[in-house]
């Protein structure tokens, strides 16, 4: 779980994670609050009504990738798949219900207006399609030095250098469609 954590904070940076390990401790701690529960299908089927009336904020981490009988009304990401597969479906859940910050709370919106220039976002773009920098300098038409420049400057303006996490930030903040990466 732990490192599931991890990962959930680095695919929705503007996410904080807390950890309970029974419903009891959600519920002391203010379930309210929370607004989305990750939970194992094990404690959804133990604290099925509790779920059920929170089904919207809930979302099933299986150990399988079919779900049926009661999980059919939730939705499930299953953890036994690669962690590539895994980030891409956690996108694809954020894409579909939270794309430019669509049904968040005004408190969680990202402030990123400004931070990429727009040919860094057009460099960014290409960078988690897959393209290598040579690619990159021939579809926008600039030299290589210009493309290692702005790759340079986008991982310093976003403080990372892994392309997982340039393709979050691509992804959650609408400047590629998942289903191009």
């Amino acid at each position: 779980m732990v490192g599931l954590r991890h990962l959930l904070q680095e695919v929705l940076p503007l996410m904080q994670v807390t950890l309970f390990y029974d419903v009891n401790s959600l519920l002391a701690e203010g379930a309210e609050l929370f607004f989305h529960y990750f939970v194992s299908e094990d404690i959804v089927e133990q604290e099925l009504e509790f779920f059920t009336q929170n089904r919207h904020k809930t979302i099933v981490l299986t150990r399988s990738v079919s779900t049926d009988g009661q999980l059919e009304r939730f939705r499930c990401i299953s953890v036994n798949q690669p962690e590539k597969q895994l980030v891409k479906s956690l996108l694809t859940m954020e894409q579909k219900a939270h794309s430019h910050g669509r049904n968040l709370p005004p408190s969680l919106l990202p402030s990123t207006e400004g931070i990429l220039s727009p040919r860094e976002i057009e460099v960014l773009s290409l960078v988690v399609k897959g393209l290598i920098n040579k690619e990159i300098a021939e579809c926008l038409h600039i030299c290589l030095s210009t493309v290692i420049t702005h790759r340079k400057n986008i991982t310093e303006k976003l403080g990372t250098k892994s392309v997982s996490a340039l393709t979050i930030y691509a992804v959650t903040h609408g400047y590629v469609d998942i289903h191009d990466i």
